[in-house]
């Protein structure tokens, strides 16, 4: 089966076409903003313009005008192509890629930027598979909520004792947490939205 991972949950932007579990070609480029320029032109480059059998696409938490980009375009490319959409989560990816680093860690800590000076944070065991719920904190709460000896992310809480990954999510690693459940193509930001709905009274 072929299938094609979409990210672009943060500042990076990636993509990759996959042959079961092998990656036939892929992409990764850390752009900050213009996620909506880049992604369908690395779509396009990748061999038969990235058609598969399904796609697996970030659906966070992390920028929302990435998730959205990428969600949108995964579901898109899934009507047009007539093929399953299906989500995964971002700290997940981040947790495999920690783990491929340092096979034996029991269990990571994952901290990634969340914007408004707050950081998403949460636990995973050996497998990737989420020990604590996802939380939105500020750089001072995030201490208490990391235990494991490593911790991954993009941003470094400068723990005394702990070894910070300097990891950024990348769609060729996905086959990491192939075995996951797949998730609904939904956006999950992780926090309230920026933006407040505005009442019209008429």
């Amino acid at each position: 089966m072929r299938t094609l991972v979409i990210d672009t949950a943060t500042k990076a932007c990636s993509v990759a076409l996959y042959r079961d579990a092998i990656v036939e070609s892929a992409s990764f480029e850390v752009i900050g903003r213009g996620h909506a320029e880049r992604l369908l032109p690395l779509i396009a480059a990748l061999p038969e313009r990235g058609r598969a059998d399904q796609i697996l696409v970030d659906i966070g938490p992390g920028s929302f005008t990435g998730i959205r980009i990428g969600v949108a375009a995964a579901k898109a490319l899934g009507l047009a192509w007539d093929i399953p959409v299906h989500g995964y989560s971002c700290l997940s990816l981040v947790a495999g890629m920690t783990l491929e680093k340092y096979p034996d860690a029991p269990a990571v800590d994952i901290v990634m930027t969340g914007g408004h000076g707050e950081y998403f944070t949460s636990s995973f065991d050996s497998g990737c598979k989420a020990t604590s719920p996802t939380v939105s904190i500020k750089p001072e709460a995030i201490t208490a909520m990391c235990h494991a000896e490593y911790i991954g992310g993009d941003f470094d809480p400068g723990i005394d004792e702990k070894t910070w990954v300097d990891m950024l999510p990348d769609a060729k690693k996905w086959h990491l947490i192939r075995q996951l459940p797949n998730l609904p193509p939904s956006p999950s930001y992780g926090r309230a939205p920026d933006a407040k709905p505005v009442l019209v009274v008429t």
